[in-house]
């Protein structure tokens, strides 16, 4: 009998080699990136895949039968299937390329909602949200009279599902929540979320902009109706991601934009409506982009995302003992599932000014609501400083961030 190979362990040296932008210095120093959860950094087989494009195959897609058209057509639409596996979507026309999360939930909201909801219908989302995960709907409430309700969270960043499970009723329409919070790190029980609400048979869309990067995702175990992807913070370009849906949802929803390839005929009578996908991307998309994000998609398959997972989860429990350590610093969001986000406040030193000092010692964190004021209003405070990890990131860069606050509390002791 053969003996089984040997699981290797994780090489973050050669991983952060695939990573040009990591290989500098800032201010006479080391690079330290640690604000991931806003944008990851890019891979050399995204930016090699996009400069290819570029160089030989620059060209619009769907509508010319010359060969750099036929080849960018294919390297697109390669890329939605590559995008259909890493999701596991039942068909790949339930995968619509957009601009990323924040256009695919207000194309949801106004293709799904506009024309079905009304006066005393009921939207839930929960108090850990994103804003564009909270503004599109309150949109929608604005234009169909539709209610906002909101799933209550705790001193730890962790939704009340007994809450949940008692606003959940006949005007209960649809429901948005977040996989993975972007301030506080937890990971939402969304399965047993979408279970619920469909045991009332309202639809369910994720937000996972999070998610998508840090957990394998499975929308048909899932059984989530929507998913949202941004490939800016997997690896991938700026300015394009996903929208996945099942198809029963995209074929009754009206088009979002309207314009050239989302259409079967056109006259000045009547317009008919190409089929899904392509219904809802109107006008020339972001082809290298989308060709971009299916390389960002190679890219973590062969390292495998539960491979990533693991070693991102080994940095945050090093990370979260390391900053346990300081006396004057306080966690916010301390949820028991949670990815790898060290947001944080200390008593001594405003976010802004936390970022400032660290900046200087070439450590780059987020500093301020990070577009979730409602979860800074929960915690009475202004903003948090936050440290959000990739695979590529290190202890050694963890003790780094721990010497910078350090050279914070000299200074503002």
């Amino acid at each position: 009998m053969q003996a089984l190979a040997k699981k290797q362990p994780f090489d973050v040296v050669a991983f952060r080699e695939e990573f040009p932008c990591l290989q500098q210095q800032i201010k006479g120093k080391p690079l330290v990136y640690l604000d991931n959860a806003a944008s990851s950094q890019t891979p050399r087989a995204v930016i090699e895949a996009l400069e290819h494009h570029y160089k030989a195959d620059r060209s619009n897609i769907h509508r010319g039968v010359h060969t750099l058209s036929q080849r960018a057509t294919k390297a697109y639409e390669d890329a939605r299937l590559k995008l259909q596996r890493f999701v596991n979507a039942a068909d790949s026309k339930e995968i619509i390329f957009l601009r990323g999360t924040t256009e695919a939930i207000n194309l949801v909201s106004q293709a799904y909602g506009r024309s079905r909801f009304q006066e005393g219908d009921e939207i839930i989302i929960s108090a850990m949200e994103h804003h564009s995960n909270i503004v599109p709907w309150q949109i929608l409430c604005e234009q169909t009279g539709a209610k906002l309700k909101v799933i209550p969270i705790d001193e730890r960043g962790v939704l009340d599902l007994e809450a949940y499970e008692k606003m959940l009723g006949p005007q209960t329409k649809f429901v948005s929540v977040v996989y993975i919070s972007n301030a506080l790190g937890t990971i939402n029980p969304v399965k047993k979320i979408i279970d619920m609400a469909h045991a009332y048979d309202v639809p369910v869309m994720l937000d996972g902009a999070q998610a998508t990067p840090h957990l394998k995702i499975d929308v048909q175990h899932l059984d989530c109706d929507f998913y949202t992807v941004s490939g800016h913070k997997m690896f991938g370009p700026t300015g394009v991601g996903i929208l996945y849906g099942k198809a029963k949802y995209l074929d009754m929803m009206d088009p979002y934009h309207g314009g050239g390839d989302m259409i079967r005929k056109v006259s000045f009578d009547k317009t008919e409506y190409a089929e899904i996908p392509h219904k809802f991307e109107a006008g020339t998309p972001n082809i290298a982009g989308g060709i971009g994000l299916g390389a960002a998609v190679d890219f973590i398959e062969q390292y495998g995302m539960e491979n990533l997972f693991a070693y991102e989860h080994e940095l945050l429990q090093y990370g979260t003992e390391l900053l346990s350590q300081f006396s004057s610093l306080k966690m916010i969001g301390t949820a028991p599932e949670k990815a790898s986000i060290l947001g944080f406040t200390m008593d001594i030193a405003h976010p802004h000014d936390i970022g400032t000092i660290l900046d200087m010692e070439g450590i780059a964190i987020r500093a301020g609501h990070h577009c979730a004021q409602p979860v800074m209003d929960f915690f009475d405070i202004s903003a948090t400083a936050r440290a959000s990890l990739a695979p590529y990131n290190t202890k050694a860069e963890l003790d780094a961030l721990a010497k910078g606050l350090e050279k914070v509390i000299g200074i503002f002791s």
